[in-house]
Order: C-alpha cells, then sequence, then structure tokens
C-alpha cells in the first residue's frame, strides 16, 4: 500500500529533519542530554506526520516557496502532536504507544510531563520568531491550539462514566481533542505559503470535518480491531470511563443502556467483556459510521470548492487516507 507521504510526493526525510533540528539546534539543552536524547528517541519511534503533512499540503494552495518556513511549522506541529500523546498516556494511563511502552512507563510520570512541557514550550519559542503583523497567524499553532488541546482533554476527564453526555459534548471534544489541531495545521500552512484568506478558512474547514470523522472512526475501532492489532483489549475506552460516540448510541437501546451504567472503575474486567460484545453486535457501530461519513461528505463537498487550485488533489489524498481509517 502506497504511504500518504508518496502519494502526497512529500520527502518524509525531510520532514523529519525538520522535526530533529526542533532538538539539535536548541541552544539551551546540549544535544547529549537526557532531554535531547528522550525526544529523538520519541521522533524515531515511528509515525506517520499526518500534521506536518498537512501544513506542507495547505502551503501549496499559496504563491509562496519558503520552503524553510514551511518545514519549521510543520515540525512545529510535530511537537505539539507528540506533547499530547505524551499527556494523553499519562492521564489515560496507557502503557502502550505504537506497540512499545509509553514514554511515561519507560522515564516515570513526573520526567515524561517535563518531556511533554518542554516540547510544547519549544514550540512557544520557535513561532516567537514570526513577529511581523502578517505572520501573527503562527501564533494560532502555539497557543490556541494547545488551548484546545487542553480544554479536549479536561472535557475528556470531566466526563468519565457520565453517561448522560450529549452527542453535542462528545463531537465538541472531539473537534478540541483532535479536529483543531488538523485544521489549524491546513490552515497555518495556506497562510504561510501566502495563500488567500478565504482560502485558508476552507481548508481550516475541511481539516476540521476530517479531523473529526477521524475521531469518530478512531472510536469505532476501538470496537473492531483486534487486541492484538490495538495494543488492549477491545473497548478499551469504555474500561477507562470514556464515553464515545459508539457508546452513546449504544444507550439508546434500553436493554443495553442499564448494563453500560452499570459500568464504573472497579467493574470486573468480565463483565465489561460482556458489554463491549453486545455493543459490537449492536447497531451503534454502523450508526458512529453514518455520522463519520456525513462529515468526510462535508469534507468532500469543500474539496469541490477548491477545484481551481491544482493542490485540491492533495485533499482527495487525505479524504481518502481518513475514510481508510485502519491504515
Amino acid at each position: 500500500m502506497t504511504r500518504l507521504d508518496e502519494e502526497l510526493g512529500i520527502s518524509l526525510r525531510s520532514v523529519d529533519r525538520a522535526i530533529e533540528n526542533m532538538v539539535k539546534f536548541d541552544k539551551d539543552i546540549p544535544r547529549s542530554s537526557p532531554l535531547a536524547q528522550h525526544i529523538l528517541q520519541l521522533i524515531h519511534s515511528g509515525g506517520k506526520r499526518v500534521r506536518p503533512l498537512m501544513v506542507i499540503v495547505g502551503s501549496r494552495f499559496g504563491p509562496s516557496k519558503d520552503e524553510k518556513k514551511t518545514m519549521r511549522l510543520a515540525a512545529a506541529a510535530e511537537f505539539i502532536h507528540a506533547a499530547s500523546l505524551i499527556h494523553d498516556d499519562i492521564i489515560d494511563d496507557s502503557p502502550l504507544r505504537r506497540g512499545e511502552p509509553a514514554l511515561h512507563v519507560k522515564l516515570g510520570v513526573h520526567e515524561a510531563l517535563h518531556v511533554g512541557n518542554y516540547m510544547s514550550a519549544r514550540v512557544v519559542e520557535l513561532i516567537s520568531e514570526y513577529s511581523a503583523e502578517r505572520e501573527r497567524f503562527a501564533y494560532d499553532l502555539s497557543s490556541l491550539v494547545t488551548t484546545q488541546l487542553c480544554l479536549g482533554e479536561y472535557q475528556q476527564l470531566s466526563h468519565l462514566y457520565d453517561y448522560d453526555v450529549h452527542i453535542e459534548e462528545y463531537l465538541e471534544k472531539s473537534r478540541n481533542k483532535t479536529a483543531q489541531l488538523m485544521a489549524s495545521c491546513l490552515k497555518i500552512g495556506a497562510l504561510a505559503g501566502g495563500a488567500e484568506e478565504n482560502i485558508a478558512e476552507l481548508l481550516y474547514s475541511f481539516g476540521e470535518k476530517l479531523g473529526i470523522a477521524f475521531q469518530i472512526r478512531d472510536d469505532i475501532l476501538d470496537f473492531t480491531q483486534s487486541a492484538q492489532k490495538l495494543g488492549k483489549p477491545a473497548g478499551s475506552d469504555l474500561r477507562k470511563g470514556q464515553v464515545t460516540l459508539p457508546v452513546l448510541f449504544a444507550l439508546e437501546v434500553d436493554m443495553l443502556a442499564q448494563r453500560i451504567r452499570s459500568i464504573g472503575p472497579d467493574t470486573p474486567s468480565e463483565q465489561v467483556d460482556a458489554v463491549v460484545a453486545s455493543i459490537q453486535q449492536s447497531d451503534a457501530l454502523r450508526q458512529s459510521e453514518l455520522v463519520s461519513e456525513r462529515y468526510l461528505d462535508e469534507a468532500r463537498e469543500l474539496i469541490r470548492q477548491l477545484e481551481a487550485y491544482p493542490a485540491h488533489q492533495d485533499l482527495n489524498v487525505l479524504l481518502n487516507y481518513f475514510s481508510g481509517r485502519d491504515n
């Protein structure tokens, strides 16, 4: 299967080099320091670099070809994403990340937090170089997006085992936790490339639709993929009290609702297994898939509004990639 970077005609090595340079050229920490080494190991542990690729795709909608600026913003986007994953894993007490022990398992919670906080602060430092008024858009990457990520995490934590949460609240959490960063990557890339504001806003909307669809499909996969492929048991989110879209639809089924509501922090694993199996056999996954498809259709319509730009083909590539989330 062709990789996303190859379909987009982007050198992943160039992206990785820009990410590595965020560490290597930081005058405040020696490259040989444990902090620098932990970050470099994290970078080299894998990942598809979807968000940096989205920055680069966005830049193709403008006339400017400032590759250095685009790559630095792409690297900053990956730093924000990686830092958020560190915090996610700590909050969720997830032992694995990409099939390997999560950073807080390797280093301990305090040191992992230090790494994540440094990565977020490094982005702020990099963005501060874009002080000209015409480059103020870059601050969205370090301030607005980071704020929304934290808000999304808070919304998730504040609704653990809350079976009365509304679908609108779930979608808002997904927007803050996942979609805003993707949307901002496309928008900031476009503005860095000199695109018109209205084009950048269309790209933001496209990225937001894509990001929500992505999160819904991720939540569906939590019920449909094998434990071996997921690296965790099916229904892992529900076991941790995270009420995702499939669970919300399952709660609409009277026979399921009472069993789901009985799940709490101390519920035996066997009882949760039985509820997960019932959700898998219900219509909840299909209903969730339909919501995801609706967002993908809305994203598809936005591509039509950008057909005058050759780079709209890259949006089709992104759409196809997110439509097949089990890549």
